[in-house]
Parts: C-alpha cells; structure tokens; sequence
C-alpha cells in the first residue's frame, strides 16, 4: 500500500475506535505534579479518580470516587488542562480529523514486539479556540490502530499573565477485547516556563501529568418490554404451554 492508502486506512480504524471507545465504560485516574528545582521532590498535586460510566438513560455520565485537596500553588487547572485530558493525551486521528494535519509517512519501526508505520502529524492551520496534537503516531501494521504518540498540544498561550501551557506527552495503547486500541497510560513531563509579572522573576515551574485509564469494560444497554403500561420484562406467562414441549427420549 501507498502511505496515503495507509493513512485512509487507519484513519477508517480510528474511526469505529472512537465510537466503540464510546460504548465503554473505564476508571480514568489523573495526577498532576509540581517538582521543586533543587530537590526534584513534589510539591504541589492534584488528584481526581473518575469512573465514566452510563445513567439510566444510556446517557454518558462521569462519577468523580476520589479527589483530595488540590494542593499546586504554582499551576492552577484550567478548562484547557481538562479538555487536553479528556481529548488530546487519548489521541486519535478519524477520516473527520485527516483534513485538519498534515501527515507525514516516516518509515517502519519495530517497538514492544509490534511492527509499526510511524507518522509525523502536525496542524495545517490553527482555528481561534481550539488546540491540536503535533508530533509522531506510530501505527500497528496488522491492525491499522494508532499504538503509541508522542508530541505535545498546540498552539501554547505564551500571553504574559495568560500563559497556558504543557508539557510534551506520551502515550501508550492496549489491546481492549482483542479489537481496540485504547489509550491506558500517559505520561507528560517537563519544565513549563512562565514570563515575569511586574517587579517579578521569571517563573519555571517542573510538572509532571499521569494519567491512567483501567478496567474497560463494554456497556450493555437493558431493554423493558411495557405490555398496557405494566413492565414485563421478567416476567412469564405460565398459562400457554411451551412452544415446543420437551420430547421424551425414544428406547
């Protein structure tokens, strides 16, 4: 195959796994860092352990189980940092995304026991309010799913007193019912630098991100069968014989 013919195809993959992932309900674990220069040693942190799961209705659902006192004095979470989580570190590219990047083929690459097409993806242009993935996607050669990426999220807001920033991220995918890729493991580290207010030094600030998602599992919807308003669902009507009545084994 052609790389475009490659990218096509992982790009349809990568399509049905956004809607499969969208059916399953998993454990989704955050912990943001700060390390202090000298020491190397947290001192700052944010947690939050949040199942995603489905109401009543079917309807997507988030139950927050643990969060502890939010603790960073350096950083503060912002609704960009939440949205990076939830759509960025878990990376994909659709057939819906490939107009937006511009997609580089680079080679072949053997990682982890799997042969990989390695891509570099980058924004083709930047549309106000949003941010993108820029960097590399390495892609399973048998089963056309995005394995790994590493990169960061564009563009930074540098704005003095607005910065926005990230650090660089990994990554890394596992096999979820011997057909999906889903993202399982990210890890984001780096020195974020931040410009200095008036009368001020400038600010560096080391964060480290982790950010686990556990225990898949697929969502079954229930069905009810109402019969003149009454829910029947488990019930049986014992007063018609079986359809088809067992038969007495023949001598």
């Amino acid at each position: 195959m052609t790389p475009q013919q490659i990218i096509d195809k992982f790009a349809a993959r990568e399509t049905l796994f956004n809607l499969a992932r969208q059916n399953y309900t998993f454990r989704q674990t955050v912990r943001v860092d700060t390390l202090a220069e000298d020491t190397d040693r947290v001192d700052g942190e944010y947690q939050q352990v949040t199942d995603i799961t489905f109401d009543k209705d079917g309807k997507r659902a988030e139950h927050v189980v643990f969060a502890p006192q939010n603790s960073l004095e350096r950083v503060q979470m912002t609704p960009a940092d939440f949205d990076e989580i939830e759509h960025r570190l878990p990376f994909i590219l659709t057939t819906e995304d490939l107009p937006k990047y511009d997609i580089t083929y680079l080679g072949r690459q053997h990682i982890d026991e799997l042969d990989t097409y390695v891509f570099s993806a980058a924004p083709k242009t930047f549309e106000k309010g949003k941010r993108y993935f820029q960097g590399k996607v390495w892609v399973d050669q048998q089963d056309f799913q995005i394995v790994l990426v590493n990169g960061i999220t564009v563009p930074q807001d540098k704005r003095k007193g607005h910065e926005d920033l990230s650090p660089p991220f990994t990554t890394y995918y596992e096999q979820v019912d011997g057909k999906y890729w889903f993202p399982t493991y990210t890890k984001a580290e780096g020195n974020l630098h931040f410009v200095a207010q008036e009368g001020a030094l400038a600010n560096d600030v080391h964060m480290r991100n982790i950010v686990k998602y556990t225990d898949y599992k697929q969502y079954h919807a229930t069905a009810r069968i109402i019969y003149n308003g009454e829910d029947i669902t488990d019930k049986k009507d014992t007063t018609q014989p079986p359809a088809n009545p067992p038969q007495k084994p023949k001598p």
